[in-house]
C-alpha cells in the first residue's frame, strides 16, 4: 500500500530529511546552476513541509497546550531561519525583509487562508458556523500585535526612518511574547471549549434535505468521526524519531535557504520586481502546510477549525517572530526596519475591517471569502507592482 507507514510515520516524512541534507551537502559553498537550483527550491519545500509533519507527531503525543507550543515554535524556527539567513546575506538591502515577511504572514492567513476556507466551505456547505467569541478575541490580539510590532515604528520618533529604538524593540518584543502566551493560556487551558468546532445541529436544513442525501451526509460524518477516534496518540519511541527528523528538517531548511539567497535575490531583482516579494515568498512556503489543513478543515464543514489555523498561524507569526529578530538584531548588521508603508496600512486596515464584520455573526457565506480573497489577490499584485 502506498500509504503504508514504517515506525509509525509516513514513509515520505523518513525519506525528506536525509535526502534534503544530502542535497544541503552537494550544494553548500558552490554556486548552484539550473538543475541544482531546482533541486535546491524541491528539497527546501520538502523539508518544510517535512518539518510540520514531525512537529505534528510530536505535538499529537505531548498533547496541549504544549503541542501547540511545539508546533508554533517549529514554524517559527523555519520562518526565523529564513529570516535571519537572507538578512545576513542581503545587507542593508534586506533590511525590511522581517517586517516583509511578517506582514505578508498577516494577509495570507487573514485574507488567503481564511477566504479560500470560507470559500470551498461554503460551495460544499453554503453556510458555515463558527464561535465568534473565539475568533473574535484572536483577531482581537492579531491587531494588538500587528500595531504595536509593524505600525507604530512609522510614527516613532526616537530614530530616523520606520525603525524602533533599541528600548521600544525590546518593549515590542516582550510586549508581543506575553500576549501571545496569554492567548495560548486561553486557547489550550481557561477557555479550550471556545475553540472547538461547532456541531451543526440546524433542524430546518436536516428536513429540507432528501434522506438520500441525509444518509449520506450523515455517513460521511461518522466515518469522520471514527477516524478521530482511532487517532491514537503516536508512541514515545516514534515521537522522538519525529523529534530527530524535526531538528533535521531544520538543518537543512537553513542551510538551503543560505544557499538559495542569492539566486533568489537576483532572480526577482532582475524581474523587475521590489525585494518585499522575497518576505512573500518565504511567507507563502512557510505557510503552505496549514493552508492545506485549513482548507481540508473547512470541506468537513468545521470552519472553526480552519480559523483557528489561520488566525493563530498570523499570531504565533507576529508573537514570536518579531521577539525573536529583535534577539536576533544584537548580532545583524545594519538597520531592522519594521514600520508599514502607506499602502500596507491601507490594507492593514481593510483586513481588520472586513475580518470584523466577517466574524461578527457566526456564520459566513461564499460572498464573504470572495472578499478576503480579492484583498489577498490586491496584497500579492501590489507587492509585484507596487
Amino acid at each position: 500500500m502506498t500509504n503504508s507507514v514504517v515506525h509509525g510515520l509516513p514513509r515520505w516524512s523518513l525519506a525528506v530529511p536525509p535526502l534534503a541534507l544530502v542535497v544541503l551537502v552537494l550544494s553548500w559553498g558552490r554556486k548552484p546552476g539550473a538543475v541544482l537550483l531546482i533541486l535546491i527550491c524541491a528539497g527546501l519545500g520538502a523539508a518544510v513541509i517535512a518539518a510540520v509533519h514531525h512537529a505534528e507527531v510530536v505535538a499529537h503525543r505531548v498533547g496541549e497546550p504544549f503541542g501547540t507550543l511545539i508546533l508554533a515554535l517549529a514554524v517559527t524556527v523555519i520562518e526565523v531561519a529564513l529570516i535571519v539567513t537572507l538578512m545576513a546575506s542581503g545587507g542593508d538591502k534586506a533590511a525590511s525583509l522581517a517586517r516583509d515577511t511578517v506582514f505578508a504572514a498577516v494577509m495570507i492567513t487573514c485574507n488567503g487562508i481564511l477566504g479560500l476556507a470560507l470559500v470551498v466551505g461554503s460551495l460544499r456547505h453554503k453556510t458555515q458556523e463558527f464561535r465568534v467569541h473565539a475568533s473574535g478575541s484572536a483577531l482581537a490580539v492579531m491587531t494588538a500585535l500587528v500595531t504595536l510590532s509593524l505600525v507604530l515604528p512609522t510614527f516613532t520618533t526616537s530614530t530616523p526612518g520606520a525603525t524602533f529604538s533599541g528600548p521600544q524593540l525590546a518593549f515590542a518584543g516582550v510586549a508581543s511574547l506575553v500576549m501571545y502566551g496569554v492567548f495560548v493560556f486561553v486557547q489550550t487551558i481557561r477557555h479550550r471549549d471556545y475553540f472547538l468546532p461547532v456541531v451543526d445541529t440546524t433542524e430546518a436544513e436536516a428536513a429540507s434535505t432528501p434522506p438520500a442525501v441525509e444518509e449520506s451526509r450523515a455517513a460521511d460524518e461518522r466515518d469522520e468521526e471514527q477516524d478521530e477516534l482511532h487517532a491514537a496518540a503516536p508512541s514515545g519511541k516514534v515521537a522522538l524519531v519525529s523529534l530527530g527528523l524535526l531538528f533535521g528538517c531544520l538543518v537543512a531548511v537553513v542551510g538551503l535557504a543560505k544557499t538559495v539567497s542569492p539566486k533568489l535575490e537576483s532572480a526577482v531583482e532582475s524581474a523587475g520586481a521590489p525585494l518585499a516579494v522575497v518576505g512573500v515568498m518565504i511567507a507563502l512556503l512557510v505557510l503552505l502546510p496549514e493552508t492545506v489543513a485549513a482548507v481540508r478543515a473547512a470541506l468537513r464543514n468545521r470552519l472553526q477549525t480552519s480559523l483557528n489555523l489561520a488566525l493563530g498561524s498570523a499570531l504565533a507569526s507576529i508573537g514570536l517572530t518579531i521577539p525573536a529578530i529583535a534577539i536576533a538584531s544584537i548580532w545583524l548588521s545594519g538597520p531592522l526596519v519594521l514600520g508599514l508603508g502607506s499602502k500596507e496600512l491601507v490594507l492593514f486596515v481593510l483586513t481588520v475591517v472586513v475580518s470584523m464584520l466577517t466574524l461578527a455573526t457566526g456564520r459566513a457565506t461564499l460572498l464573504q471569502g470572495a472578499v478576503h480573497l480579492m484583498i489577498f489577490s490586491s496584497f500579492l499584485f501590489l507587492a509585484v507592482s507596487p
